[in-house]
């Protein structure tokens, strides 16, 4: 099988406790769980839905507070407008980015399907746990980059992994089964490089800020 991302063969993970097939590339580092062990949307949308995304839940405010602390210091003064892609059934990240001063558009496959950003560019351009639900990566940063704004900014979390099959098989992350793509750091630089950006930082384990090569 061919990797999504950089066509390149990948190679097969199989794990016998759970009866899944993955595969890896061994140029990007990518990792996909094999398509035919994907859950259907109704399954998909279920799973989002158990999950506690509000106000009310402290730590889930602070992995968000966390998150913009990482890179918010980076932001020039002049960043008004940004967009938060997958923002859930609880924009809660949306409100703290409003919170902070930036007017922010908001879109996610189930609960904002509407295409707000489309004819629209944006300073900042942020997409947290959402990158491991998603079969295109690459066609994604894509449509970032086409809607980013000269020296903008796109912050995007997912948890990373080992690039370690041992590690990979007993990771936790990957049980849920809506996780269904997994990334190294190298991965989005990959990914980058083809899409026109570069990567600034990260802090190899969830967290990588890219901009316009632009």
């Amino acid at each position: 099988m061919k990797c999504n991302i950089c066509k390149t063969l990948t190679k097969k993970i199989i794990d016998d406790k759970m009866s899944k097939l993955y595969h890896q590339c061994s140029n990007c580092e990518t990792i996909w769980l094999d398509n035919g062990f994907f859950v259907d949307k109704t399954k998909e949308k279920m799973q989002y839905e158990n999950h506690n995304n509000s106000f009310e839940s402290t730590g889930y405010v602070k992995m968000f507070e966390d998150f913009l602390n990482y890179f918010w210091q980076d932001l020039p003064n002049n960043y008004t407008d940004a967009f938060d892609f997958g923002s859930g059934p609880g924009p809660v990240l949306a409100e703290i980015l409003k919170q902070r001063g930036l007017n922010v558009d908001c879109y996610d496959k189930f609960y904002q399907p509407f295409k707000i950003y489309e004819n629209k560019k944006y300073d900042l351009i942020t997409s947290t746990e959402v990158f491991e639900h998603i079969q295109n990566p690459l066609e994604t940063l894509k449509l970032f980059k086409d809607h980013l704004k000269q020296d903008g900014l796109i912050s995007i979390m997912t948890l990373f992994h080992k690039n370690d099959t041992e590690e990979f098989l007993n990771w936790w992350y990957r049980r849920d089964p809506t996780h269904i793509s997994f990334y190294t750091p190298h991965s989005f630089e990959v990914m980058a490089h083809m899409c026109g950006l570069k990567v600034i930082k990260h802090d190899n384990k969830r967290v990588i800020i890219l901009t316009s090569l632009e």
